[in-house]
């Protein structure tokens, strides 16, 4: 059996890379789809709003309407106090997580 690796280590990221990107400003959905697609983080737009409707369950990220000027009324997200924490524990804990994950898998790692 052959277990899609990739698609395993994007599962436990995308989350975060979401947050990542709203911390660095308030978007609306198509904009973090572009985002998430070009990198193969995500496969689809489809994929994504589930993705935000959870990290707004969890109280990460809320959202506001403004219009677009071009078309009707776009829903953006921002992250939330919450969010701001969640995302400062996941900083805090990827790099020595990605650097034990690399030595015992046999990487080298700067």
């Amino acid at each position: 059996m052959t277990v899609d690796v990739g698609a395993q280590m994007r599962k436990g990221v995308v989350e975060y890379c979401v947050l990542g990107l709203l911390s660095r400003e308030p978007m609306y959905g198509w904009q973090l789809a572009d985002a998430l697609t070009a990198p193969g983080l995500i496969a689809s737009i489809g994929t994504l709003y589930p993705l935000l409707g959870r990290l707004r369950d969890n109280g990460w990220v809320t959202t506001f309407e403004r219009p677009s000027g071009t078309g009707p009324v776009r829903r953006y997200y921002r992250l939330t106090d919450a969010g701001v924490g969640q995302l400062a524990l996941f900083r805090t804990q990827w790099r020595p997580f990605a650097q034990t994950v690399s030595h015992l898998v046999g990487e080298e790692t700067s």
